[in-house]
């Protein structure tokens, strides 16, 4: 007989595993209704060319994608940005703005398997649109901020990485590049960090020799790491635009700074994202002990709801991935034991008493208490080892004697202790108990 097994990259989860991942989704999503962002889902299949509009043809080699039944090209999403903005676009018009949306949904990528990346994986999508000012920098990077501490992380952790495509390209400017030549060079930017000094090839292969002078103030720009520093590079330099962004640096900073998040966001001019749709800020989270790819990236891509289909629009967003996310958590021993158990297990003494135990269990489990029993007739002894096994706190008790005389008994299961209590009263008397068990 053929035995069965899940395709590489996707993941199974059995109910421990699943309840770790509940448990990612569930702070993610308390941390979103907080922040007041609205909850929104889309299809898991599109047309191919909403990705090849995004990313060009060379996307196609990494998605799931297939010519489906009707003959239409598709993929299985890959992410959830050229989704959001044509859902977006479509109903722009109608939106109040500034539209505050988030989505928790699984993504697949056909890529090289590794460390804290699968084909199928789940992420946090968080999206602000019509806002152009910095003020959407703001909200989402606290929210990023909020969405990592809700999981007990705290800045000893994790830290954001903060930089500006925008700078990069007014500096750039300002140093005598063209816009190509500026492009250009921000692709070897996107490599420096792990290559350092080899990354320049990717510029001067297409574009020739770079001058040593520009080199090294380039260099130079890369090893800011401070707002302070920043201000004296750019007022050295001047210019229009470059003392203008400069003020939205302020802003920003100043504004996390006040949240009492200053310790969390670094100032980080080596981050660029090499996705050529970003149009200004840009950020990344990382660990402290730098032992894991990113936990989270995003940034502004003002021009894409147009790009496909739909109204000029400023937008920023980022994404949470939920593989290198649980690592973390499970490097710094922050995943609670979220195996669920029940309040209370019933202990059953025959057929009769079952048929009592059932009208009681029915009504306590429809006040929201989680109560198990066993589904065969056990002996007594067996009974009490599957309610300790279970991990409730609280066994009731339905035994013939009892039930003469309409009691039955609660039992403390971690101290063994016994009470009477009127059938009449079990609701209240649980209550009573788990209430003062917390």
């Amino acid at each position: 007989m053929a035995t069965f097994q899940s395709l590489p990259g996707f993941r199974e989860f059995y109910p421990e595993a699943l309840a770790r991942r509940n448990h990612l989704f569930r702070c993610w999503r308390q941390a979103a209704h907080v922040y007041g962002f609205q909850e929104y889902d889309a299809p898991v299949l599109e047309p191919l060319d909403l990705y090849k509009a995004k990313s060009g043809d060379e996307i196609e080699a990494q998605l799931f994608s297939f010519t489906d039944k009707g003959g239409r090209e598709v993929a299985m999403r890959p992410e959830m940005t050229p989704t959001v903005c044509r859902l977006v676009g479509a109903k722009a018009n109608a939106l109040k703005r500034p539209i505050k949306w988030f989505s928790i949904a699984d993504f697949f990528r056909y890529e090289r398997m590794q460390k804290g990346r699968g084909r199928c994986f789940a992420q946090f999508n968080a999206d602000i649109f019509g806002e152009a000012g910095p003020e959407a920098e703001i909200e989402l990077i606290s929210l990023l901020v909020q969405c990592l501490r809700g999981l007990g992380l705290e800045a000893a952790d994790f830290f954001v990485r903060l930089s500006d495509r925008n700078l990069w390209f007014y500096f750039l400017e300002a140093l005598g590049f063209d816009e190509t030549q500026a492009k250009g060079m921000l692709q070897a930017i996107d490599k420096y960090e792990r290559l350092g000094g080899e990354a320049f090839k990717i510029y001067t292969d297409a574009h020739g020799e770079l001058a040593p002078e520009r080199r090294e103030k380039i260099e130079a720009f890369l090893a800011i790491k401070s707002l302070a520093d920043l201000e004296s590079v750019v007022g050295e330099l001047g210019g229009e635009n470059l003392t203008a962004r400069l003020g939205d640096w302020r802003k920003v900073l100043g504004a996390l700074e006040a949240m009492g998040l200053g310790e969390f966001v670094s100032v980080d001019l080596g981050v660029v994202r090499g996705l050529a749709y970003y149009t200004g800020f840009v950020f990344e989270a990382f660990d402290r002990k730098g032992d894991l790819r990113a936990l989270a990236g995003g940034g502004r891509y003002d021009n894409l709801v147009g790009k496909l289909g739909g109204p000029d629009l400023p937008a920023v967003g980022f994404a949470i991935g939920d593989m290198t996310m649980e690592l973390l958590l499970e490097q710094r021993g922050l995943l609670p034991d979220l195996v669920s158990k029940p309040d209370v297990y019933a202990v059953i003494g025959g057929a009769d008493e079952r048929l009592a135990a059932f009208a009681d269990i029915n009504a306590l489990r429809a006040g929201g208490f989680r109560v198990d029993y066993p589904l065969r007739d056990l002996g007594f002894g067996k009974q009490f080892k599957a309610a300790t096994e279970s991990g409730a706190r609280l066994a009731i008790i339905y035994g013939g004697d009892e039930l003469a005389r309409g009691v039955v008994k609660l039992r403390d299961l971690a101290k063994r202790e016994e009470v009477e209590v009127p059938r009449e009263q079990i609701a209240l008397a649980v209550r009573d108990f788990l209430s003062g068990d917390d």
